[in-house]
């Protein structure tokens, strides 16, 4: 059992002692200081809130929105959603915030509440500093009782987030939807249940759902990873699908599975999608230091100049803005268009694949060999309370003087043929250590390089 907080908020496991876990006393803690630094921005007082597929997920977004509503906050409730529809219903409903009660990827011990600005964006750093600040101290002020929030319920900004996707003027849904494509989906007992089969259905999509229940119990681990798809894969090549789609519990992570059933590779989500916009909106585009260096390739193919950002959406999201992006995202799978929202969006990434492939007339299997194939190998160490990181990088860059180093977030080795990048997660207590080239082999070999320094 674990909790870990930091400036974009809490994420634990659920039950056990206070302040060792996700408790309800860590819940209302969190989620009133929250709010206090709400009503420090001058900002309306208004919060959108909505949850994932979780079981705890009740409980924790009933929590969330009584402690908003003790503090003076009016609460507008989505109920079961997907984080990019929080993040839309926030600029749609002029609030002056939103919490979505979601643990991501995590295992369904997990939930944590992740914090939204007025824009529908995570705060700042400076700001998930001053709320981990005002929760230690406790010093909190709850509303007299003619001052508490009202409270109510909105069910319709999901078909409203489906329906902003197909009104850009990127997306060509005419055409997406003579295409009358096959498509399977993963919905790990989630939301994605609840948000893509409308997605799917306005583009003309046939489609099947596997894990289609909203009840928590992932059939899986719910990290849409190669290990954990061998169901879709299978179902792919069973259903003579065109298309097939993983999404994480929260739906801001989108894998997509070709139609034989091959990974078309997480890290190539952002690829596919940055080739579909940079077509008709030529730019620069932006990626965290742990994805891969296909991006730069095809944006360098249209002219444009490729950013990398510390890992970590708010990162991705500053270094568009400094570099007025057209594009960018996370190599998780994670899709940023400023065009909708500044926010990672399977669902929005969903409509843009789908449109590449009509435009290009291609399949999935052939559209992946348009780009340059790079291998990437990521794997993670626990991080036990006695190991220093500070430490671990110092030896590590002791060790690549000699070479282009970037001491950004953790530390980046590159080299002519690859790169490995070795960091602490921002969301499990453990050290990632993510290495590319152009074989496997040679990633591994990066990796259990870095490995055996920190032996």
């Amino acid at each position: 059992m674990a909790i870990k907080r930091s400036i974009s908020g809490m994420r634990g496991t659920i039950g056990g002692r206070i302040g060792k876990n996700l408790t309800p006393i860590d819940l209302v803690e969190l989620t009133a200081a929250y709010a206090s630094w709400l009503i420090g921005t001058g900002n309306e007082l208004k919060v959108v809130i909505g949850r994932d597929g979780r079981i705890s997920g009740e409980m924790v977004s009933q929590i969330v929105a009584q402690t908003l509503i003790s503090m003076g906050i009016d609460v507008v409730d989505l109920g079961l959603s997907t984080t990019p529809t929080v993040e839309v219903a926030v600029t749609a409903e002029k609030a002056g915030g939103g919490i979505i009660c979601t643990a991501s990827h995590n295992p369904k011990e997990w939930n944590a509440l992740k914090f939204l600005n007025h824009a529908g964006e995570f705060i700042s750093a400076d700001a998930g500093l001053q709320i981990l600040q005002m929760a230690d101290s406790r010093d909190l002020e709850f509303a007299l009782v003619d001052d508490l929030g009202k409270y109510r319920t909105d069910d319709s900004y999901i078909d409203y987030h489906i329906d902003q996707i197909y009104a850009l003027d990127i997306i060509n849904l005419p055409l997406i939807q003579t295409k009358k494509y096959k498509v399977v989906v993963d919905c790990i007992n989630s939301t994605g249940a609840i948000a893509l089969p409308p997605l799917l259905e306005k583009a003309g999509c046939e489609f099947v759902l596997l894990n289609a229940e909203v009840n928590g119990q992932f059939a899986h681990d719910p990290e849409p990873l190669p290990m954990n798809l061998s169901q879709l894969a299978a179902a792919m090549v069973q259903h003579k699908a065109d298309l097939g789609i993983s999404v994480d519990p929260d739906v801001d992570r989108l894998v997509l599975v070709c139609e034989d059933g091959s990974m078309f590779g997480e890290e190539y989500t952002l690829v596919a999608a940055a080739d579909f916009v940079l077509q008709s909106t030529p730019g620069n585009t932006v990626s965290n230091l742990s994805s891969t260096r296909a991006l730069a390739d095809v944006t360098t193919k249209y002219g444009g100049l490729y950013s990398a950002s510390a890992v970590g959406e708010v990162n991705v999201v500053l270094k568009m803005k400094e570099v007025n992006a057209v594009i960018g995202g996370e190599g998780n799978g994670g899709i940023i268009y400023p065009g909708l929202h500044y926010g990672r969006d399977a669902m929005l990434g969903v409509a843009m694949i789908l449109n590449l492939m009509a435009l290009k007339n291609q399949s999935l299997t052939e559209l992946r060999k348009t780009y340059t194939d790079y291998h990437i190998v990521k794997e993670k160490i626990t991080l036990e309370e006695h190991i220093q990181v500070a430490e671990i990088i110092t030896k590590i860059k002791n060790a690549y003087l000699d070479e282009r180093l970037n001491l950004e977030d953790g530390i980046k080795i590159d080299f002519d043929h690859g790169w490995v990048h070795v960091r602490a997660s921002n969301t499990e207590p453990v050290l990632r250590i993510i290495a590319e080239a152009k074989t496997e082999t040679e990633s591994i070999k990066l990796v259990n390089k870095i490995k055996s320094l920190i032996a």
